[in-house]
């Protein structure tokens, strides 16, 4: 795989962390925060100077409206009621974008419902609905091999296709949980071994040692990772350069 084969970098942003700066000259795209999770007016403004700063990408990262557990955690909640939170969120995103001149490179769902999506046929086609009415011509992040992706494509919304670069995965393409040690990477030489085989082969090797054969438009790296400002620079550098 060449260069110009390797995916972008993404990184999940405006969720508090103190050393963003550092982290924007690394990457090709930051998904802000817009309230549901993390984040408001102001901190997706603090967000966006920096993307301005740094000439990076931006798109919005809604969640369900669960700042208590960081929407790390699935809600009971109808489908009507976290639509409408989503617009509410996405409205907000595009308030603070649209005074600072940018244009919406993407939409990525956080946490919980990101994952809820990947499986939930239900959900997944409550969220593709809003997006084709709203959004069609906003690329999605969507995991690979997940009722999210098989939805967009089926009707036509743009997307790219996600890997973790920084998670643990399970056989069935699903990520590993957070509860579980070795879940999430956090030093050199574990991203490192996750993105060997998928840059030279095409495939992530899951947490039981089968090669999954996957596709990757885009590579998330989590901000609020504790190993990334160590590593984020030296993978860049290894792979990218």
């Amino acid at each position: 795989m060449t260069n110009k084969q390797l995916p972008e970098i993404n990184c999940d942003l405006g969720e508090g962390i103190p050393s963003e700066e550092n982290i924007f000259p690394w990457i090709d795209a930051a998904s802000i925060a817009c309230g549901g999770h993390y984040g408001d007016r102001s901190s997706i403004y603090q967000s966006l100077l920096l993307a301005k700063k740094f000439g990076k990408k931006v798109g919005a990262h809604p969640s369900y409206p669960d700042r208590e557990n960081f929407g790390r955690q699935s809600i009971p909640i109808s489908n009507e009621d976290l639509i409408q939170s989503i617009q509410t969120q996405l409205h907000l995103f595009l308030e603070v974008a649209n005074d600072l001149d940018f244009t919406l490179d993407h939409i990525k769902f956080h946490g919980a419902l990101y994952n809820d999506a990947a499986k939930r046929v239900d959900l997944a086609a409550s969220l593709t609905n809003f997006l084709l009415k709203t959004f069609p011509q906003t690329p999605v992040f969507t995991p690979p091999n997940s009722e999210m992706e098989r939805l967009c494509i089926e009707k036509g919304l743009p997307i790219r296709r996600e890997v973790f670069a920084d998670r643990a995965y399970y056989s069935d393409y699903s990520l590993v949980s957070r509860n579980i040690k070795g879940s999430l990477l956090s030093d050199f030489e574990s991203i490192n071994r996750q993105l060997d085989p998928l840059f030279t082969k095409g495939e992530l090797i899951s947490i039981e040692g089968v090669q999954l054969p996957v596709q990757a438009d885009t590579l998330c790296f989590h901000g609020d990772n504790p190993g990334l400002d160590s590593f984020l620079s030296a993978i860049r550098q290894t792979w990218w350069t």
